[in-house]
């Protein structure tokens, strides 16, 4: 299969803290609720720069380093709720932003969003409820009672694109929008390894047994926090029986009328088009035989 580009921070250098000092060249990934403030000036559109929130009249309710890019400190922050946003600044939801901003500062916002989202949802130790305290060797909350360490969590989510011929297996969920259908996918359970995983849930969402499951790639999904882990599959037989509570519909496609696909920032998305290209290609080959 072709290879696949997708957004990925180059030149990014995850660290825990800032190495230097922090001058007015800062990226700043704030957020208010789950929107980002962006600035936008002569048709493009980019995050804060600064050396403080401060200095755009913002206060901040707690902010995390993330690393360097390409020699600018990067930082998320987080704003309260009722916070005015400056005239130079406008909200967005992440989603929106895609094809808006840059696709290194796409994947850091996506980055940003979570370790600000772990970290606003482990002040408290789950264990014992004490507070914590940011690890000062680590990307870690330590509790201050009984030391228990909270990381920042990370679901794994596995997708199966099931392929029998030239057909795929597609499927919708009641929060797709209308007419647009997908790979399969579902959250891993403890205990799995990732092919059992595949197999049962292609099982329980529409009946059918899969063969031969392909690694195809992987992706961090930042709505909150998974990681999507991307294979191929060949249909191993069974008929399609929709489990209502999982998934709306599912059907199979030929790959020359294929339904509404999902954005192009998404794996599955990239999953399909890759599978539909080499099926092409096989024809192509077959026919100059």
């Amino acid at each position: 299969m072709p290879d696949i580009v997708y957004p990925r921070p180059d030149g990014f250098t995850p660290l825990i803290a800032p190495v230097g000092p922090v001058t007015d060249g800062a990226l700043w990934f704030i957020f208010r609720d789950n929107q980002i403030l962006v600035r936008t000036s002569n048709a493009s559109t980019g995050v804060p720069v600064c050396a403080d929130p401060a200095d755009l009249g913002l206060v901040t309710v707690r902010r995390q380093y993330l690393g360097m890019l390409a020699g600018q400190h990067c930082f998320s922050a987080e704003v309260a709720a009722d916070t005015q946003v400056p005239d130079s600044l406008l909200c967005f939801g992440l989603r929106g932003l895609f094809g808006l901003l840059d696709d290194t500062l796409f994947a850091l916002a996506g980055r940003a969003v979570q370790i600000m989202d772990w970290d606003r949802s482990h002040q408290y130790c789950g264990r014992c409820g004490a507070p914590t305290e940011a690890s000062t060797g680590d990307r870690a909350r330590i509790c201050t009672a009984c030391g228990q360490p909270h990381y920042p969590r990370i679901a794994p989510v596995v997708m199966a694109l099931v392929r029998g011929g030239d057909r795929l297996l597609l499927a919708r969920s009641s929060r797709f929008a209308p007419g647009m259908y997908s790979a399969l996918a579902g959250f891993v359970e403890a205990g799995e390894g990732l092919e059992q995983s595949l197999a049962r849930e292609v099982r329980e969402e529409v009946g059918v047994e899969i063969a031969n499951p392909r690694y195809f790639s992987s992706q961090s999904w930042p709505f909150p926090h998974s990681l999507m882990i991307a294979f191929n599959c060949d249909y191993a037989g069974g008929e399609i029986r929709v489990d209502p509570a999982e998934i709306e519909a599912a059907q199979w496609f030929s790959v020359d009328s294929l339904p509404d696909l999902p954005n192009p920032i998404s794996i599955a998305r990239r999953l399909i088009d890759a599978t539909v290209a080499a099926i092409q290609a096989e024809r192509h080959s077959k026919g100059s035989a």
